[in-house]
């Protein structure tokens, strides 16, 4: 009866912790689909901004964008190092007059979130008027200001050779 007695107390204990062990992944699971949907709005916040750029909405990057915000970027020309910044609102009214078809895109990236900050590191592809750009890096900086993710500015690089092939393949947009 004793040993009975036993195995009924480690049966009842081996389910209780089968039982907190089950609750801690159901936890571990939610906070990381939480995540991932956080993840998943930065990113639309970002294709928002590329969104914006192709159709030369300069409302729909406001939209997206922090004005007082500022981006910079750096390439190399004649072995030299060019950097170039602007603010947001610069950018977005730009894109008013900007003649040519703009198309950038991402692939892999890498996003990373604290509370109300966020930021994407990302390889890019840009084409103008359909052909082929450059390549390089973006990397973003986003704050939720409460009413949804902003992005407050960035730095990427422009590289007119040693572009990898994007795992994109070929624009969708009929670009070849």
């Amino acid at each position: 009866m004793m040993c009975l007695n036993s195995w009924t107390r480690a049966i009842r204990r081996a389910g209780l912790l089968l039982s907190v062990l089950m609750v801690l992944g159901l936890c571990t699971a939610e906070a990381r689909a939480g995540e991932s949907t956080e993840e998943q709005n930065v990113l639309e916040t970002v294709q928002r901004f590329f969104d914006a750029m192709a159709n030369r909405d300069a409302a729909a990057a406001l939209e997206v964008m922090i004005p007082e915000g500022r981006f910079f970027s750096w390439r190399e020309e004649n072995g030299e190092m060019v950097t170039r910044t602007f603010t947001n609102d610069e950018f977005a009214q730009g894109l008013e007059t900007q003649e040519q078809d703009l198309l950038e895109r991402l692939w892999e990236p890498e996003v990373r979130i604290r509370g109300g900050i966020a930021t994407v590191w990302t390889p890019y592809d840009f084409f103008l008027d359909g052909e082929f750009h450059h390549c390089g890096i973006d990397a973003f900086d986003l704050l939720n200001d409460g009413t949804g993710w902003k992005i407050t500015g960035g730095v990427y690089t422009v590289e007119t050779s040693g572009c990898p092939e994007s795992p994109l393949g070929p624009p969708a947009t009929g670009i070849e």
